[in-house]
């Protein structure tokens, strides 16, 4: 199974600007996130896909597998799209360049679901902490028997009425595996409303009828948007080395 990592890198953020070349520890956020996923196995390649200039002089410097892509994307998603229209693979994963605390056994874990050559989009989650439970900008997923996805959500899924406590709250965690199928039905499909409501893209696979299998991690991950995020990050990573 031919699997590549596609890491999007797009320097133009809006609520933290440049952070993807943000310094952590001395070094740019983007070089914690590739040594990750270059640290994984089962992969083929690691590819950064940006619309920077200054983020590919970035890659070449370091001897990163890099491409420009469009501008005009409005997603991560569509940005791994436009590379496996260039590259071909029988799965790409989706891996975002402000997750510095990525683990390799997040890829492992990730890689190991789209081993079923039927799934054809696959996900990650990992215990919520009581913390993350009534926080919106911790996404919560619940799954059925089998491990598929049933909703994704910024709310408090599922909600213990009783609170009995024996309920179990999953974090969602950023991380995407694709079959090149899935991503050409994507991006063709227009922006659905639950996607709209929640502002999650992943929701549209579910309102257009395709799947989402989501495996668990025990590694959880802070996807950075905010200065809070960067400093969080910044005092973990500081305390591994």
């Amino acid at each position: 199974m031919r699997t590549i990592a596609v890491i999007p890198a797009r320097l133009a953020s809006t609520r933290l600007p440049r952070k993807i070349l943000r310094e952590i520890v001395g070094r740019p956020m983007l070089a914690w996130v590739h040594d990750a996923v270059r640290a994984a196995s089962g992969l083929d390649d690691v590819i950064v896909a940006t619309d920077a200039a200054e983020i590919m002089a970035l890659c070449e410097k370091n001897g990163w597998h890099a491409r420009m892509t469009s501008p005009n994307h409005r997603s991560g998603t569509e940005r791994v799209h436009e590379v496996a229209g260039a590259i071909a693979a029988d799965v790409y994963l989706n891996v975002q360049g402000d997750e510095p605390l990525a683990h390799p056994e997040q890829i492992a874990t990730l890689i190991g679901v789209m081993r079923n050559p039927q799934v054809q989009v696959g996900t990650i989650m990992t215990p919520a902490s009581a913390e993350d439970i009534p926080n919106p900008n911790a996404v919560k997923v619940v799954s059925d028997a089998t491990g598929r996805a049933l909703y994704f959500s910024r709310a408090a899924i599922p909600f213990d009425r009783d609170r009995g406590g024996e309920v179990r709250h999953f974090k969602h965690l950023g991380f995407y595996a694709y079959r090149k199928t899935a991503l050409d039905q994507f991006v063709k499909w227009t922006e659905s409303s639950l996607e709209r409501a929640e502002r999650l893209e992943q929701l549209r696979f579910l309102e257009n009828g395709i799947p989402i299998h989501v495996a668990e991690t025990p590694h959880n991950t802070i996807g950075v948007d905010t200065e809070e995020d960067l400093r969080a990050v910044e005092k973990i990573l500081t305390g591994r080395k």
